[in-house]
């Protein structure tokens, strides 16, 4: 998924192709109008070659969405859109099929005529159709652009290792746990919905790997209702999640009173009945108490070891 190349607009295309065609050489001809015809036939094939290779080279770049483990086909279907990526892709197809196929015709024509201007009026009027069908496909390669950006941007994820997918309101330090267990680096800050995709970081605990999973804040409300940037969340508990570690912030200065953020756990307990959950309250720093659940500081990094320690052991029981 990282090898997708820079799209060209149609533009650029086009331009390439033209200026490619002006490099062409013929070295040897038998007469004036042989050679003229060569060399027109020659600037087609270059033309024709350019663009098709071209646009065939980005549809094989693009990964198969059918071949693709289905967190990042949901990923996919949510950021860019599965049905206008076929659609687009199979625009290119269809272009380049439409040159190649206009390019044979202007040959055959060029090879039949012995009359130059007639040579030259086929060559433009070549170049004049292919131009239009490349422009006709160029809202498709501006939308395949800005699709490789966003897949380029996917997270990384190992299916051979475990996960650990970090859930809860808003606001609460999710972010921050992960940048104090792992190796992500997440954006943190003190709005809410500071996270708007999937971060991915390492646990190393004994010589053993797990990747612990940044989430975007999840609101307690159903899934057709939930935006973009909170589906995410929804999509990595569902495909990636061998644990879930459930934040709360009972300080409620995250913006969402405890209550509410009960509702939440609820629902992701009702959600995913079979996926080993852990219970964890942040901010202990500014709020003393005692609890049943697990009580840490990710700021400071109070209470973290105790966590990754509780971590390692429920991936160790048995289901």
């Amino acid at each position: 998924m990282l090898r997708i190349p820079t799209i060209m607009t149609a533009d650029e295309l086009i331009e390439s192709a033209f200026k490619r065609a002006t490099k062409v050489q013929v070295l040897s001809a038998r007469s004036k109008v042989d050679l003229i015809k060569q060399k027109d036939i020659a600037k087609i094939n270059s033309i024709s070659d350019k663009i098709e290779t071209t646009l065939r080279g980005y549809v094989k770049a693009f990964p198969n969405l059918d071949m693709m483990p289905q967190f990042y086909r949901e990923l996919i279907d949510l950021l860019i859109g599965t049905d206008q990526l076929k659609k687009s892709l199979g625009a290119l197809d269809w272009c380049s099929d439409q040159v190649r196929r206009i390019s044979k015709q202007y040959k055959s024509g060029i090879k039949r005529t012995k009359v130059l201007t007639s040579m030259d009026e086929l060559r433009a009027e070549m170049y004049g159709r292919t131009a239009s069908l490349v422009r006709q496909v160029d809202k498709d390669l501006r939308f395949l652009n800005r699709a490789r950006d966003r897949i380029r941007a996917l997270p990384t994820i190992d299916p051979g290792t475990r996960a650990i997918v970090i859930a809860g309101a808003p606001n609460v330090g999710k972010s921050q746990l992960v940048a104090a267990i792992s190796t992500a680096k997440p954006k943190v800050a003190t709005y809410p919905f500071t996270t708007k995709e999937i971060t991915v970081g390492l646990l190393t605990v004994k010589r053993t790997r797990y990747q612990i999973i940044d989430t975007p804040g999840l609101l307690d409300r159903p899934l057709e209702d939930r935006n973009q940037i909170e589906r995410q969340a929804i999509i990595a508990l569902r495909h990636l999640a061998d644990l879930i570690v459930f934040l709360l912030d009972p300080t409620g200065s995250c913006g969402y009173p405890i209550d509410y953020q009960l509702s939440l756990l609820d629902e992701i307990r009702r959600l995913y009945p079979d996926t080993k959950l852990i219970v964890v309250e942040n901010k202990s720093d500014l709020l003393a108490g005692k609890s049943d659940n697990i009580r840490v500081s990710a700021l400071t990094r109070a209470g973290v070891d105790d966590l990754v320690v509780e971590i390692t052991e429920a991936l160790s029981a048995p289901t």
